[in-house]
Parts: C-alpha cells; structure tokens; sequence
C-alpha cells in the first residue's frame, strides 16, 4: 500500500460484524486511561453477544463486571467471587444451565492473580474435570488493582513495587509462569494466546472457544498497564504489537492437543524494541537485556517444537 511502507491494508471487515449491536458496558468506567483490560473486555463481549453470564473476581476487571457503588456498569448477568473461588462457582450455574438445555455461555473473565496464582487450584481442578467454561486471563502481570506487586506472570527482570530497582534488587529475578502451556497440558480442547493489537485473530480465537461443548477452553490475553508499566497511555496497541513482533508473547493455538502458529513473525525485532516502551525495563543494561531475548528466545523455540511435533 506504500512504497515507503509507512501505510499498509488490514483486513478489518471480518470484525465489523461484532460492532452492530451497542456495548454491554457503560460508556464511562473508572479504569485508568489506556487500560489494557477495558479494551479487551469490551471486545470480547461484543464478540461473545448477549447469551452470556460472566464471572469475576477483584482486580482491575472488576470494575466493568461488578460496577461502582450502587451503579452497574455492565448490562449483562453477573457474579463476583472471591479470588479462589471464581471456576467453582460457575461450574454450578454452567452445569445447571446444560441441565435445563440453555445455551447460555458461562465465562470466567479474572487477572493472572486470580489465575495464575491465588485462584489457581480451582481452575486446575475444573479444567481437569471438563467443565464447560470459557475462561479468560487478562494479563497485565501484576497485582495492578492493589499497587503493581509481582505475580507469577510478571516478566523476569521487571520492576514492580515488591521487586524494586536499587541495591541488591534489579527488578524480578524469577521467569514467569507460562500459564498458557500450562492449560494446554491439560488436555482441555483448546487453549490460545491472544491482544487486542491483533483483533482479527482474537476475534476467531473467541469463535473457537464459543464452539467448544466438551470441556474447557482458555485463552490468554495479553494486556498492557500504562499505570504500573510506566508507559504512554497512547501506546497500549503498539506495546501489544511490539510484544508479538518480538516474540515476547507469540500468537498460537492448540484445537485437541495440536499446537500452532496463528501470527507467524518472519523477521522477529529485537527485544529492545517492545522494553523501551516501558518503564518498568527502564533500568535493563545490555547483559539483562541479553538474558530476557535468550528467555524468549527459548520460549517460543519450545512452542515451535510443539508445533512442529503436531504436523507429524
């Protein structure tokens, strides 16, 4: 589209469709400005529609899903939990629906807190049991409701309010938990990794998990925090791109066990170039940076190996 290529064509017909009917949420939210979260949120219910009950739990999700005060702010069913309970508790109102024959999709929407760490037991087990859940982990990777403290997804080498910058500490010392491949060992039908920065694929990621009726399917969204990364709230899109063009958090998917690329990166950019977009890597002297490529680059090399295990 230009020859400088500055401008280039995207295929945004395949979305349109979801933008028909009028947002499930209020116009006007307490979310931080650029919110990762809120973006995908309000995508991923225009694509799932209104036959539709959504679970939560404290977070920076909690907002839209429970409301503010007195005032809802969503105009779809509905139910808080706690952090430890959220799979448990809609695997009663997903059974009881199946029981009485409505299709009604039951979608467990938390953080990688709720996720990853504290509510981890109770997704595990419901996972195991085949329940028929949508569920959805927006990742900011961090406790960013409470103060940017670490979770288990935080990014190695990552500033956060309890691994600071300064002395003996540089920044999170540990790798984070691949929750995606995690879920996809499993063996629950379908697992994916998704951002808004790429809504098409999302979009058909979602389509995917709608259609599952035989146990649990789980998709990773990867969304940034402005606040607690210490970027412009205008670059919430092209730090999700950026993560993918870097390999940072690849694209892919697994249907009963088969893994793939859905966004294959031919010319992957350095890792430099998604960590100058934020604070929290702004201390990253070359040899850090060195050790997170090699990290990334050992990940995806472990999900390219399973993609190519699949193919045989």
């Amino acid at each position: 589209a230009c020859q400088h290529g500055v401008l280039s064509f995207l295929k945004g017909r395949s979305i349109t469709s979801y933008f028909r009917d009028e947002d499930v949420f209020s116009p006007g939210v307490p979310n931080c400005t650029g919110c990762g979260i809120e973006l995908g949120m309000r995508f991923t219910f225009k694509v799932l529609g209104k036959d539709t009950f959504v679970f939560g739990a404290p977070g920076c999700s909690v907002f839209l899903t429970r409301g503010v005060s007195t005032e809802a702010l969503c105009k779809l069913p509905t139910y808080m939990c706690l952090m430890t309970n959220v799979p448990s508790t809609a695997t009663g109102v997903s059974r009881y629906y199946r029981h009485i024959g409505k299709d009604i999709k039951t979608v467990v929407f938390i953080g990688d807190g709720s996720a990853v760490d504290v509510g981890f037991q109770p997704l595990s087990g419901a996972a195991e049991r085949g329940e028929n859940l949508i569920v959805i982990c927006s990742d900011n990777e961090g406790y960013q409701a409470t103060g940017n403290q670490r979770s288990g997804s935080t990014s190695q080498l990552s500033r956060t309010s309890t691994t600071p910058v300064g002395g003996k500490w540089q920044g999170k010392p540990q790798s984070p938990k691949y929750m995606p491949l995690i879920m996809a060992f499993h063996e629950i039908p379908y697992v994916a990794t998704a951002v808004m920065s790429y809504p098409e694929d999302y979009a058909a990621k979602l389509e995917k998990a709608m259609a599952v009726n035989n146990g649990m399917s789980y998709i990773h969204l990867f969304s940034s925090c402005p606040t607690g990364w210490g970027a412009r709230t205008e670059d919430t899109i092209e730090i999700g791109r950026r993560a993918v063009e870097t390999n940072y958090f690849p694209l892919w998917e697994t249907e009963n066990g088969k893994f793939r690329f859905t966004h294959q990166v031919n010319k992957p950019k350095p890792i430099e170039e998604f960590t100058n977009f934020m604070g929290r890597f702004s201390h990253l002297k070359e040899k850090d940076l060195a050790e997170l490529q090699q990290s990334v680059d050992d990940r995806l090399e472990l999900i390219d190996n399973l993609c190519k295990m699949s193919d045989k």
